[in-house]
Parts: C-alpha cells; sequence; structure tokens
C-alpha cells in the first residue's frame, strides 16, 4: 500500500508560508523549505514543481469541487443559481484552509511573481467553470460570460469574510449573486434590447 504523502505536503505548505513570511520569497530557496519540514530536496520535488506551487496546493482540490457541484446540479437550474450551488459546495474547503491561507494572502500581496501566478489559477478556474456550463448545453458565450461573473461575485464575498471570519460564508455568498440579480434586473426591463445604457 503507497505511503500517504500528505503529512510531508502540509510540512512542505507551513515551511514555506514560515519562510516566506519571516525572509521574503525571493530569499528562500526549496532546499531551505525541504530542511525546516524535515525532508530531502527530491522529496519537495515529487509534491511540488516549484516554490511557488507549494502555495496553491489546493487549487486542484477547488476546481475538482466546482466542476463536480455543477455537473451535478438540476438540469432545469440556470447558470448564475448553478454557479452559486457549485461555490457553496466548495465552502467546507476554504474554511478548512483558512489556517494556511490567511497568511499565504499576506505573501501574495508583497510578491509581484505569486499575484502573476494566482491570477494564472483563477483564470484557469474560470475557464474549467465555462466549460463544465458548456457541457450542460449553456452556450459558449453565455457560459463564459457567466464563469466570469459568477468568480467576480465569489471574490466579493470571499473578500467580506476575509475581512471578518465571523460571517457565514455561505451566506456572504448568497447576498453577492443576490446583488448580481438586483443590478441586472434593470437591463431586463429596458424597452429596446438595443437602446443604449448611457
Amino acid at each position: 500500500m503507497p505511503r500517504d504523502g500528505r503529512p510531508a505536503r502540509l510540512r512542505l505548505q507551513q515551511a514555506a508560508i514560515d519562510l516566506y513570511e519571516r525572509h521574503g520569497f525571493d530569499q528562500v530557496t526549496i532546499a531551505e523549505i525541504a530542511a525546516r519540514a524535515g525532508v530531502t530536496e527530491r522529496t519537495f520535488y515529487r509534491h511540488f514543481a516549484d516554490k511557488r506551487e507549494v502555495l496553491f496546493d489546493g487549487e486542484t482540490g477547488l476546481r475538482d469541487i466546482l466542476v463536480a457541484a455543477i455537473a451535478e446540479a438540476p438540469a432545469t437550474l440556470e447558470p448564475l443559481p448553478t454557479l452559486l450551488r457549485s461555490f457553496r459546495a466548495a465552502v467546507p474547503l476554504l474554511e478548512g484552509n483558512r489556517r494556511l491561507s490567511e497568511p499565504l494572502r499576506r505573501i501574495v500581496a508583497v510578491t509581484p511573481a505569486l499575484r502573476e501566478r494566482q491570477q494564472a489559477k483563477t483564470a484557469g478556474i474560470i475557464e474549467a467553470l465555462a466549460t463544465a456550463l458548456r457541457d450542460r448545453g449553456v452556450s459558449a458565450p453565455t457560459a463564459a460570460l457567466a464563469a466570469q461573473i459568477g468568480m467576480a461575485a465569489f471574490s466579493h464575498a470571499a473578500a467580506a469574510w476575509w475581512a471578518d471570519p465571523g460571517q457565514d460564508f455561505g451566506m456572504l455568498l448568497g447576498d453577492s449573486f443576490e446583488d448580481l440579480s438586483t443590478l441586472t434586473a434593470p437591463l431586463a426591463a429596458a424597452p429596446e434590447s438595443g437602446a443604449r445604457l448611457s
């Protein structure tokens, strides 16, 4: 039976975060991360491609949860409610990872290379959401727009949650998507579909 590598991954993540917070991302080497975690560099590379990826380990799990929730949503559910259901399915994962995520956010905020990687990861999740919606029969343009808007609503709720972790993340998501409905309602009442908005 193969050995469970999760403890080593967690030690490497914690070691990297501790060192990045203390010395700055650019000043820390993979050898230092491995030594602090009590493993070899070879073990590091078995788990992570580089010293940036050690901070974004949860992205794949998050994407898988979101995509699975979209696939399992009732066929009659419209794109945005489907995305709300999807993001709510990921709340337990996000709450469970908060201990590591809080220092990660601080490190990313002061490190341009990590901000770029985070933006690329977010773009990947948006594309995965759009693909999952297309698989449900949503047209490609609508799926792409819904995925972008849905991620924006999620990010808005997440920002409120980070500012006040005592709030219920699921309720914040609901409020954020409800705000979307309020913002778009005037468009539905527009007298002409081709009328200018300004």
